[in-house]
């Protein structure tokens, strides 16, 4: 026979070629001549099972013992299509059987493949009157892949029994011998004892059947599953009791026996301290003409929960005249005394019914009493009564008027809650603004002489839109000095209490007026942080805010250019001192504080300026010699313009111990005169 191509290298079976071990070059393959290969340290069998997209395959293994390569196959799929359709020629030797087909476990040929059979056992009941055996039903479960089964009972809804999994999944023994039960052994129509319970299969589904077939089994008829005799009586309707014709005293009893009529009420107890509405359900039996109320509870009423407030009873209408000192408080209430008893026709929707000295109002009832007043008397308005309590109007909250004691929107939270709490702030704010004050210098109108030349200073805080005042102490005014308002907000004039309007940064001008609690204050310097922050948030104060500082901050800044480009600090001091000297040497003494008082006193507007006319004129009452050259020099550099003169800066070679003999001369003239 022709052979393909030479194969490779092969290994005996029974040698130790698989281990790493091979006879030594040109020696023979007997024990004692093999030699161990040390690079071949795993000698375990490969794998030849998986899963691939949750399907089980086999496949063929690629190395052999030891990590050598296997070669299953050296042909070519064409020399193998060739050798599968050409029938071998027999030359020498014996004819080469063909490869075995490849080999599936069986856990992986029926994975997930049951055979189910619908059967049922019956079971004895030894304690009851009424049954003595039941049949239950139950699903029998064959396992293929591994021979086990298991048996199901399906659940059934208040069956008393315990149901579910009877059996669990395992391999069920046959007989005694060690036999286990096999598919071969199931089928149709026959009794299957497991573990003493015999089981009666009768039907199977449909892949059972194919199986069983496909296999060589016959598959007996199915049968009919037997039924549990007690559970179909109980699912029997129970018939009604025939009513007698003629008159029977049992027959109201008969006839409306479970049949209540049910109305919703309400029980005003609105009267009594502590009274309210009472939600109740009263229930009229019409098999005894008997009465029962029923409180409805809800959560949190405050109420104790007890359900009945009347119990069952019949309840009289109307009592017959009897002697009022007949006890009948002790004593049951029979027909004697009892002329008319409640029936169904005292009970209407929108009618109020006394029972036991309560008034109950009925608002509606349930669809059976309906039915019931409409068939037996005819009656077809039931329109349910409105009953749900109008919502209470709630009192607007009136705020009395501000008792100006601190500020309103704190006295307003004792008005708002029992505990009053301080007033939200705007952190975000606080701390945006924190560290930020607007200060302004404000002269007081007064109508008294001593107030008009005391000034202060104006701080209004961005954080929290409050107004502080402080008045800086001068010596020997009479005026202690110190703090004059406390940070506050402070409102407008003409502002109610009920809406305050307080004063912004952008109503603080030069030359405004500040009404602080009665005191009026004039603004007559600002901060230069002023100038500077209302220029950096322009956008959010008025142009005439910003306007009027920059028209006051505009001759200073002409006096500082003038000064830094003509003259350096160096040489103004050195001027200074230089008409200080003349002064001393060429000039009578005089009292340098007056001098100072007398710029002020016509600075009305505390700007620090005044006209150059008017500036002179100051200078020659003090016999100031204004002519000289040095003090020429000093004019023009504290002049602004041609009209204005900053007396501020000019004041500086004038200090107050410039003349002390001239205060002392005046201090004891004022003595004497004392």
């Amino acid at each position: 026979m022709s052979s393909g191509p030479e194969p490779g290298p092969r290994t005996r079976p029974g040698t130790g070629a698989g281990l790493g071990i091979g006879p030594g070059p040109g020696l023979p393959f007997l024990p004692g001549c093999a030699i161990k290969d040390p690079t071949k340290t795993s000698f375990h069998r490969s794998q030849t099972l998986g899963f691939k997209n949750g399907y089980a395959f086999s496949r063929l293994p690629r190395e052999g013992v030891g990590g050598d390569t296997l070669f299953a196959n050296q042909l070519s799929q064409d020399e193998l299509d060739d050798l599968c359709t050409k029938g071998s020629t027999l030359t020498y030797g014996q004819v080469r059987r063909s490869a075995p087909s490849s080999f599936t476990p069986a856990f992986v040929a029926y994975d997930k493949k049951v055979l189910k059979f619908d059967a049922y056992f019956q079971e004895e009941v030894a304690i009851s009157a009424e049954e003595h055996y039941r049949i239950r039903q139950v699903g029998i479960y064959y396992y293929l892949e591994d021979d086990s089964m298991c048996v199901i009972e399906p659940k059934m809804k208040n069956s008393g029994l315990v149901q579910g999994k009877l059996m669990r999944r395992h391999r069920v023994p046959k007989n005694e011998q060690g036999d286990y039960y096999h598919w071969k052994d199931l089928n149709l129509g026959i009794d299957l004892t497991m573990y003493g319970r015999t089981y009666r299969l009768v039907n199977c589904d449909s892949f059972t059947k194919v199986f069983l077939e496909s296999q060589g089994i016959e598959v007996n008829p199915p049968e009919e599953m037997v039924s549990d005799p007690y559970t179909e009586q109980r699912r029997t309707p129970v018939q009604k009791p025939i009513v007698p014709a003629g008159p029977d005293p049992f027959r109201q009893f008969l006839t409306y026996d479970t049949k209540v009529l049910r109305f919703y009420a309400i029980w005003d107890d609105t009267n009594c301290a502590f009274g309210d509405h009472h939600p109740c359900v009263i229930h009229y039996f019409l098999a005894d003409d008997t009465v029962e109320v029923r409180e409805v509870h809800r959560r949190n009423d405050g109420r104790d929960p007890f359900p009945v407030l009347m119990r069952r009873q019949r309840l009289p209408k109307i009592f017959v005249d009897k002697n009022k000192n007949f006890p009948s408080c002790v004593l049951e209430i029979t027909d004697h005394e009892v002329q008319e008893w409640y029936s169904p026709k005292d009970f209407a929707v929108g009618k109020s019914v006394t029972l036991l000295g309560r008034t109950f109002l009925i608002y509606d009832c349930d669809k059976f009493t309906q039915d019931f007043y409409r068939e037996k008397y005819g009656i077809t308005d039931f329109q349910p009564v409105d009953v749900n309590k109008k919502p209470i109007e709630k009192a607007p909250q009136v705020i009395p008027p501000y008792n100006g004691f601190g500020i309103p929107e704190d006295s307003l939270q004792n008005c708002l809650s029992l505990f009053p709490k301080p007033p939200r702030k705007d952190i975000i704010k606080m701390l945006e603004n924190n560290l930020k004050i607007l200060r302004y210098q404000v002269a007081l109108e007064s109508p008294v002489p001593e107030d008009k030349n005391r000034r202060f200073i104006l701080s209004y805080f961005l954080s929290d839109d409050t107004i502080g005042i402080y008045e800086p102490p001068v010596r020997n005014s009479g005026i202690p000095g110190g703090k004059y308002l406390k940070r506050t907000r402070v409102t407008k004039p003409g502002s109610t209490p009920e809406n305050p309007i307080y004063y912004e940064p952008s109503d603080f001008t030069i030359g405004s007026t500040v009404e602080v609690f009665g005191h009026r204050f004039v603004i007559t310097d600002a901060d230069e942080y002023v100038l500077n922050y209302l220029e950096r948030n322009a956008e959010s104060f008025p142009a005439a805010t910003l306007q009027s500082i920059r028209d006051h901050f505009h001759p200073r800044q002409v006096v500082v250019e003038t000064a830094s480009s003509g003259f350096p600090k160096k040489d103004l001091d050195d001027l200074i001192v230089e008409v200080q000297k003349e002064l001393k040497l060429h000039h009578e003494p005089f009292n340098t504080r007056k001098f100072h008082e007398a710029f002020h006193h016509f600075d009305t507007e505390g700007s620090g300026f005044l006209d150059k006319t008017r500036f002179l004129n100051v200078c020659d009452r003090f016999h100031v010699p204004t002519s000289t050259i040095l003090l020429k020099k000093l004019i023009d550099y504290c002049s602004c313009g041609e009209d204005k003169v900053n007396y501020r800066d000019f004041l500086l070679a004038f200090p107050s111990n410039l003349f002390p003999e001239a205060e002392g001369q005046d201090q004891q003239l004022n003595s004497q005169l004392t």
